[in-house]
């Protein structure tokens, strides 16, 4: 028999609740920078590399130690709290993207938990169904069109009476 209760861990209702009160909580004070662009505009604006991220920490780093030699066209309070905010927002996503993954994670395992045991089911339905047990065909008939027999799929094998 393969490996099954892969994540015995569950959340419980008031746990599940908090973490959704959570995360609405993080959209209601995120609400006022997000921001959702079109194709065209993330297309026009794209994404700052890491060689152009390296490029505006050494201009940042020039502003703050030689404001002298910083251009008087650039309005530089502006431009330290586009700095300061983009850092902030680099470090939430960062830590977002983690949870997120941590999230996939046990997802998957619940996943997985939960298509052995209806292979399992399967397998014994289909016994039952062999066996003329009340209801058992029924169910067998139901269940079967997930396995249709096709090049990009394959059925679980049939249970042995």
């Amino acid at each position: 028999m393969g490996l099954t209760n892969l994540n015995p861990t569950h959340l419980s209702s008031a746990k599940i609740t908090a973490a959704q009160d959570a995360i609405a909580a993080l959209e209601t004070a995120l609400a006022e920078i997000t921001i959702n662009l079109s194709v065209e505009d993330r297309r026009r604006y794209g994404s700052i590399n890491e060689q152009n991220k390296l490029f505006v920490n050494k201009v940042y780093d020039y502003n703050r130690s030689q404001a002298n030699l910083s251009s008087p066209e650039v309005d530089w309070d502006e431009f330290n709290k586009d700095h300061s905010s983009r850092n902030s927002m680099e470090t939430m996503i960062s830590r977002l993207e983690s949870l997120i993954t941590r999230l996939n994670n046990a997802k998957t395992l619940h996943d997985y938990d939960n298509y052995q045991a209806a292979l399992i089911d399967y397998s014994f339905t289909t016994y039952k169904a062999g066996t003329s047990a009340t209801g058992f065909e029924d169910k067998y008939k139901d269940l079967k069109q997930f396995f249709v027999k096709n090049s990009t799929s394959t059925a679980p094998p049939e249970a042995k009476p």
